[in-house]
């Protein structure tokens, strides 16, 4: 690489192999060099081959321009967890404490982009509330399509209750999936490849329902507090997420549907190492379940047990 180049950290993501995200904590923590132009961050080349040299470690060299395609990008020093629930700072906290020499990572994303980047490497655990039309089951299909040729467990982590934000006394009266056609309404919908979006777009299948009837199916938003958020501020009539994100806005009620199960999503080779036992043993200990029931809007009826393996 040229001393004279510098990198974003998008850029510096693409050459590891790792995620944006996974950028910034390396730079938060110290361990890749970078400056600040602005609000810009930018990495020195030379800081970037240290930096790839130190991670070498005792490594054979590798021959110029060889491409590492079969190597895991997560790296031992991270621990990486996609998904976007309160409950994972929950979790994240109780690793922390249990491996304090571990760096546990979120990557906030959707079950769809957490399940690829879990079968890329990119990730240790992901998270998935995708419901199957078909078979009326969760996660399992999914996790069958995504991980190709790979063996994986999912744990229960919470069940949750999926449903419909609405204006306080929900005036224009939505009750069903059905209803989404009426034309005085107005949808705020979640990205493509999120558990709310397969699960609008899965329902609306079932019913055989096309999704150009429905007034702003176009219009996204990337988590459910902010889905909530524009319903109250009068920019959207209805939008789905979940109970415990209503709980959190005012000026909307919450109109119950569906029972979902989300849950974490290992990789079976990994299930017996040190780092993923922790895990497991946090999810079925007296405190991480306690302080879950204590915020409410969730059911660890089977919390930590084994759902399905593929």
């Amino acid at each position: 690489m040229s001393e004279s180049t510098s990198y974003t950290p998008e850029e510096v993501a693409k050459i590891l192999k790792i995620s944006r995200f996974t950028v910034y904590e390396m730079i938060k923590r110290g361990d890749l060099a970078a400056y600040h132009i602005g609000r810009k961050v930018r990495v020195e080349a030379q800081d970037l081959d240290a930096y790839i040299h130190k991670s070498k470690g005792a490594c054979p060299a590798r021959q110029p321009g060889a491409l590492e395609t079969d190597k895991p990008v997560a790296q031992p020093a991270g621990f990486i967890i996609c998904g976007q629930d309160t409950v994972l700072d929950i979790l994240t906290r109780h690793l922390e404490k249990v491996l304090p020499h571990v760096s546990v990572l979120r990557n906030y994303v959707g079950s769809m982009d957490g399940l690829l980047a879990l079968y890329r490497g990119n990730a240790n655990v992901a998270t998935s509330h995708l419901w199957d039309s078909e078979t009326d089951a969760y996660n399992v299909p999914y996790v069958r399509r995504l991980l190709p040729g790979h063996h994986a467990v999912i744990v229960n982590l919470v069940y949750r209750t999926a449903g419909f934000y609405v204006a306080k006394g929900n005036p224009k009266n939505i009750n069903t999936w059905r209803d989404l056609t009426k034309t005085n309404l107005r949808l705020v919908n979640r990205e493509r490849g999120s558990g709310a979006r397969v699960l609008l777009d899965e329902q609306l299948r079932k019913l055989n329902i096309d999704f150009s009837l429905i007034n702003g199916y176009a219009n996204e938003e990337t988590s459910h507090l902010a889905v909530a958020s524009t319903v109250a501020r009068g920019e959207a009539d209805v939008g789905v997420g979940i109970e415990k994100a209503a709980l959190q806005v005012a000026n909307i009620d919450f109109i119950p549907l569906q029972k979902e199960r989300y849950d974490l999503v290992i990789r079976k080779e990994d299930e017996s190492k040190p780092h993923f036992q922790a895990l497991l043993s946090i999810l079925k200990s007296t405190s991480f379940r306690d302080q879950i029931s204590g915020m409410g809007g969730y059911d660890l009826t089977h919390t930590g047990q084994v759902m399905g393996e593929t």
